[in-house]
């Protein structure tokens, strides 16, 4: 029987759970005497049933309570809504029937209510964020700076002056304005709800490393009472080495085949997400302004592969899935066009690939900044208003793909110097005897010991 039993609540979306998935292989591969039990909805099982997993982390499922993952997009308050009050009683219901007994639960920030689930049945409760530090840390300071004021549902939906928030950088209250503006003023709300239960719980978990974040990991030291663990990246490093899974396209052509007959750091990979994506009008700008630059690319359009396929003209490949991280690590690749999701963004580090920052939605725009300016492993693809909508033009984006894959620049060449460099940090963190490994045990022996204070 295993030594101890964590189950593992992520939130319901593709950017949370994989990471939290890779997180507990690590858990399971760290130490084999636990019992990892990760639990997902019927629908969900059936999109990650079928993966390998270590024999020591099992599926379990509560029922589809909420909205179906094809319409999540099409109603992300109503989704937000569903997750926070109808997943909690099949949770607990489901706790009542686990052998053996729960030791702790990893439970997503998103969730709501894990801690207080946790509080009710006296077992420990990690929150685990997948974002970044510094995001969390902003948003964190806009729920006391709204709770202290009692405000938080008018100034999110009437733009109270985010500089009367206190401790956040210039920069920082830049990016804080631009997601209260751009994102659902209901969304944030459930968001600053969840970040002020924190406090309650035994432990944070992040996903970033220690050193990537290093000020703002030492900053929420000093906030809360309880052990800080930047664990990070969260991404699956481990299985680099493994022989990667069927890479054929709906015609038979073989992705892996392709990068390995290009030139080294020759091609844009190009990858915008798994959750909220570009207009089709935006998508064909990108494909006319792929196939006029004349650069090399891999772009990963999901449902739209098929359409774009015609539009990009043979200096490329369009594919509707990939192994993403296997595809940075490879020698052909020199630049990653992205929408800055906190994953994609660990894994172009873990890669030293520079990237080209096109935010979307929520902490991208935060990420994006990191990206560009303090990090400087990257530049901006910038928007043009072009009628009712914003888009950025063909010849726009070919001119700046051309100079962002430019490997002779100056610019081109201390952009890609820094990725290097952060690269080899970011290894460091996650080998024998790095600030995440180490991290990583520290949480486990405390999680063993039943005391995490």
């Amino acid at each position: 029987m295993a030594g101890i039993h964590v189950v593992v609540m992520p939130y319901p979306g593709r950017g949370h759970i994989n990471p939290t998935m890779n997180l507990c292989k690590l858990l399971a591969l760290t130490k084999s005497d636990i019992l990892i039990t990760f639990v997902v909805t019927e629908e969900w099982l059936g999109f990650i049933g079928a993966d390998p997993t270590p024999p020591n982390l099992r599926f379990a499922t509560i029922p589809n309570v909420i909205p179906p993952e094809r319409l999540k997009a099409a109603d992300i308050q109503g989704f937000n809504e569903a997750v926070v009050t109808k997943m909690e009683a099949p949770f607990e219901q489901l706790l009542d029937r686990l052998q053996p007994p729960v030791d702790a639960i990893i439970g997503d920030l998103e969730l709501r209510w894990p801690i207080a689930v946790g509080r009710r049945r006296n077992i420990l409760v990690a929150t685990l964020w997948t974002m970044s530090a510094t995001f969390f840390s902003m948003l964190y300071r806009a729920d006391i700076s709204s709770r202290v004021r009692q405000l938080s549902s008018n100034w999110i939906d009437h733009g109270v002056e985010v500089d009367q928030i206190s401790g956040l950088s210039s920069t920082h209250k830049a990016d804080l304005r631009k997601v209260f503006e751009e994102n659902d003023g209901r969304v944030m709300e459930i968001i600053l709800d969840c970040i002020s239960r924190v406090p309650k719980a035994d432990c944070l978990l992040f996903t970033s490393f220690y050193e990537f974040e290093p000020e703002m990991m030492e900053a929420l030291k000093l906030e809360f009472p309880f052990p800080i663990y930047p664990i990070g990246p969260a991404i699956p490093y481990f299985e680099i080495e493994k022989e990667p899974r069927v890479a054929n396209d709906n015609d038979g052509y073989n992705y892996q085949q392709w990068l390995d007959s290009q030139p080294a750091d020759s091609v844009l990979y190009i990858s915008l997400g798994s959750f909220l994506s570009v207009s089709a009008s935006q998508m064909d700008e990108i494909a006319s302004g792929l196939r006029d630059s004349g650069i090399r690319f891999l772009w990963v359009a999901r449902g739209e592969a098929p359409r774009l396929k015609e539009r990009c003209g043979e200096r490329g490949l369009v594919v509707a899935w990939c192994e993403q991280l296997k595809v940075l690590c490879h020698s052909s690749i020199g630049g990653f066009w992205t929408h800055c999701g906190w994953n994609s963004t660990l894994e172009a580090v873990f890669a030293g690939i520079p990237m080209l920052t096109f935010p979307l939605f929520l902490d991208q725009n935060p990420n994006s900044t990191h990206i560009v300016e303090d990090w400087k492993i990257g530049c901006r693809v910038q928007e043009t208003k072009v009628g009712a909508e914003t888009l950025i033009l063909k010849e726009e984006i070919s001119e700046i793909v051309q100079r962002f894959m430019d490997l002779s620049s100056p610019e081109g060449k201390q952009m890609r110097d820094r990725a290097k460099r952060l690269k080899e940090i970011c290894h460091r963190a996650t080998g024998e005897g790095g600030s995440s490994r180490q991290n990583l045990d520290e949480f486990i022996r405390s999680i063993s010991k039943g005391d995490t204070k």
